[in-house]
């Protein structure tokens, strides 16, 4: 009597938990399951035990990397691990899992406990967040990149000229193709040239193409680059490092719409939307007269000023989150984040090579990590040296990555509204006086 009144008083202290609950022995078959598992599952109590437990949960990792035999074997519990399960309609749900061992009073292993989390509605709400900060391949909370995504529609279906300024690795590219994917001009060709990649003389048949003679080993006509994005966008990128000769023919083509190929007597038609960038600043080019004042104000229609990566850290743990998914499907590995400490460690970072070198030191952590979180030992090893020399403590109130990007958005929009209190609430859209406790938490 006294067993069956300690077990029924087990199954209320499940039943009582808000995770779902279910325990195995030896043999893996399920010895109990509480409310929780039945309601995520679909599966009764009563069809669970007894059963495998791979027959009821029917995790993604069930036949390959189980959590529950690897915890048996090794003795070590699993901390919210993040699968995938098919409940009994066939339903897939996100679920967070931990195991652990479970002992007799002689300490002898006699099965194991597993707890899941659905999570679902933490799914669709950063499936949410992702469709507010994302505009085509481009990820973004950042302020300054929001009033971008507001415009870039706008800007697309004008087809007037682009200038997009910022530094290298910036993202200048991405904002250009998605410029030329939301116009009317997207079923016609995007083509890209790099100004800086090539010498004059080659840069100029490049873009205009030559005509049979045009010079000795000109046997046949060749088109250029604005013939084949005739309909479509040119993307000039590096404008800045073009030389003065090769400017006056891009003028050329913005007045009059009309080019002539290396060789050639007669002008060419250009039918093309041309999108520029550059990580200089083309005024003071034009002020030093290594750029034509003319052209500058032709290019300089509609500019797209991108901020360096260090001006908007709290897109750090998006953008890792965005490339962590992207390498997962092109190295088919399952990795599903980084450690707090990693985290820590890159907010820290100043990123001189910006969005581009996040980019490269998550396909260099994939490179080395074999488990499922990317800790800093997985990181390039002269970026972990850097930082460790410049021996740059984190401050004690921006200890939490998540913290560290909230005070740094607070910080921004404050110097944005010129420190008006209510004018930030509101666009942060919290209230005034949860403003205030977090300003004086972070010191700002």
């Amino acid at each position: 009597m006294r067993a069956d009144k300690g077990a029924s008083f087990f199954n209320i202290i499940l039943d009582s938990v808000a995770d779902g609950v279910f325990t195995i022995n030896d043999q893996d078959e399920i010895t109990s399951f509480n409310r929780a598992a039945e309601e995520i599952t679909g599966f009764s109590r009563d069809e669970a035990i007894g059963q495998y437990c791979f027959n009821i949960f029917r995790a993604s990792i069930c036949q390959t990397h189980c959590a529950l035999r690897q915890t048996l074997k090794t003795g070590k519990a699993i901390i919210n691990l993040p699968v995938n399960i098919l409940n009994k309609r066939g339903k897939e749900i996100p679920v967070s899992i931990s195991t652990s061992v479970l002992k007799n009073e002689k300490g002898e292993v006699i099965g194991a406990v597993e707890t899941f989390r659905d999570l679902s509605v933490v799914e669709e709400l950063k499936k949410e967040i992702s469709r507010q900060y994302s505009l085509e391949d481009i990820v973004s909370k950042n302020h300054q990149i929001q009033e971008i995504f507001h415009i870039l529609p706008d800007i697309a279906e004008s087809d007037s000229t682009v200038l997009i300024q910022g530094p290298s690795g910036s993202g200048k590219e991405l904002f250009a193709r998605a410029i030329h994917n939301l116009s009317h001009r997207k079923s016609h060709p995007y083509v890209k040239v790099n100004c800086g990649a090539l010498p004059d003389t080659l840069l100029e048949s490049e873009l205009f193409g030559y005509v049979k003679g045009a010079f000795t080993d000109a046997r046949r006509d060749k088109p250029g680059r604005f013939t084949l994005a005739e309909g479509g966008a040119i993307f000039l990128d590096e404008i800045g490092d073009m030389s003065p000769a090769l400017q006056v023919k891009i003028l050329r083509v913005l007045q009059e719409r009309e080019y002539e190929p290396l060789g050639g007597t007669t002008p060419m038609k250009a039918n093309v939307r041309i999108i520029t960038a550059t990580n200089r600043n083309l005024s003071d080019l034009v002020k030093t007269g290594s750029f034509r004042e003319d052209l500058f104000y032709r290019l300089n229609v509609v500019k797209i000023e991108l901020p360096p990566l260090s001006k908007r850290r709290e897109d750090i743990p998006l953008l890792m989150e965005n490339f962590i998914h992207k390498f997962n499907l092109k190295k088919e590995k399952d990795i599903v984040g980084v450690s707090d400490a990693t985290m820590e460690f890159l907010m820290r970072y100043d990123f001189p090579g910006n969005v581009r070198e996040l980019e490269n030191i998550i396909e260099h952590a994939f490179v080395l990590c074999k488990d499922k979180i990317i800790e800093v030992k997985h990181l390039p090893p002269e970026l972990i040296r850097g930082l460790r020399e410049r021996e740059i403590p984190p401050k004690p109130t921006m200890s939490h990555p998540l913290k560290n990007a909230e005070a740094e958005l607070i910080r921004r929009t404050l110097e944005k509204r010129h420190g008006n209190r209510m004018a930030t609430a509101r666009e942060l859209r919290i209230n005034r006086s949860t403003l205030w406790r977090k300003i004086k938490k972070y010191g700002l």
